[in-house]
C-alpha cells in the first residue's frame, strides 16, 4: 500500500445475520489486501454520511437495498506504513433483494465460531475478538 501513514479514512461495514451465520466477502486478488477476508462495506466519500455510504457500498457489492441499521462497534486501526482507518461496524436490520456477489473473489455464510479462521484485515480483528467471545452474538440478535 502506497497511502501516507498520516492519512484517515472513514469505513463503514454491515453485518448481515441470517440463520445463524454471518456474511463474510473475500477481497479479489487484484484489490489491495488480496484475499484477506473482511465484511461487506467500504469507504465513506468526502461529504457522504457513514448511513449513505453504508447503503451505496452494500448496493455495489451485494446488490442489496438497505432499509433497517444499528451502529454496534466502532475502532481506529492504524496499518503500519499506511493510513489510519476508523471502522464503523452497522447490524443490517432489514434489506430488500437477493445477497449477490458482485465485487469479491468470493462471499460465504459462516458460523461465528469459524471467524477466526479466516485471514481476516487486521482492522477488523478487534471486532471479531469481541463478536466471537462468549456472548458474542448479542450483537446480531
Amino acid at each position: 500500500m502506497t497511502t501516507n501513514h498520516s492519512e484517515r479514512i472513514d469505513v463503514v461495514a454491515g453485518l448481515i445475520w441470517r440463520d445463524k451465520r454471518i456474511l463474510v466477502c473475500q477481497r479479489s486478488a487484484v484489490s489491495a489486501f488480496p484475499l484477506k477476508w473482511e465484511f461487506p462495506g467500504g469507504k465513506v466519500e468526502a461529504s457522504e454520511a457513514d448511513e449513505e455510504a453504508l447503503r451505496r457500498e452494500l448496493k455495489e457489492e451485494l446488490g442489496i437495498d438497505v432499509l433497517e441499521y444499528c451502529p454496534i462497534y466502532q475502532h481506529e486501526h492504524a496499518y503500519a506504513g499506511g493510513p489510519t482507518v476508523s471502522l464503523r461496524f452497522f447490524k443490517i436490520v432489514q434489506f430488500r433483494g437477493l445477497v449477490q456477489n458482485l465485487v469479491f473473489h468470493n462471499i460465504a455464510w459462516v458460523d461465528l465460531e469459524q471467524l477466526a479462521a479466516l485471514d481476516f484485515l487486521d482492522g477488523d480483528k478487534p471486532f471479531i475478538e469481541k463478536l466471537t467471545a462468549a456472548g458474542g452474538a448479542d450483537f446480531l440478535r
